[in-house]
């Protein structure tokens, strides 16, 4: 029973395991590497390394989650903002090529049974472009 017990927790250990880490997750384990180092030496110096290290490292840990919280969070938000900033960029391409699509069949309605419509429906119309701007 006990090996079964162990190499359920073992295995939802490794399956815990792995996905890769966030940025929160990694900000966490620095945090509490860097603050159970230091409370370590600490400790050393008053006498208890081992107290030492396990308050750094909780404070480390602490320390290290939240900023490791805010860089997720400012990753999120640039995410969010280039993936609207690329929709709206498409949307624009679309609204150009329907606006081209509509002066094409304007300028060919307008042309249209006119003497020189074929010189004039060939030929690029600058005026045209600078008195009607997108």
């Amino acid at each position: 029973m006990k090996r079964l017990i162990s190499a359920l927790s073992l295995t939802a250990l490794l399956a815990g395991c792995s996905a890769p880490i966030t940025q929160r997750e990694r900000s966490t384990l620095t945090g509490g590497a860097l603050g159970a180092g230091a409370g370590a030496l600490i400790g050393n110096a008053l006498g208890h390394p081992g107290r030492g290290a396990l308050i750094g490292g909780g404070i480390g840990a602490l320390g290290g989650a939240a900023l490791g919280d805010q860089m997720e969070g400012q990753y999120q938000r640039q995410e969010t903002q280039s993936r609207e900033a690329e929709e709206q960029r498409r949307e624009l391409d679309r609204q150009r090529r329907e606006i081209d699509e509509l002066r094409r069949s304007r300028s060919y309605d307008n042309d249209y049974g006119s003497r020189d419509y074929d010189q004039r429906s060939r030929s690029y119309d600058r005026d045209y472009d600078q008195q009607n701007p997108y």
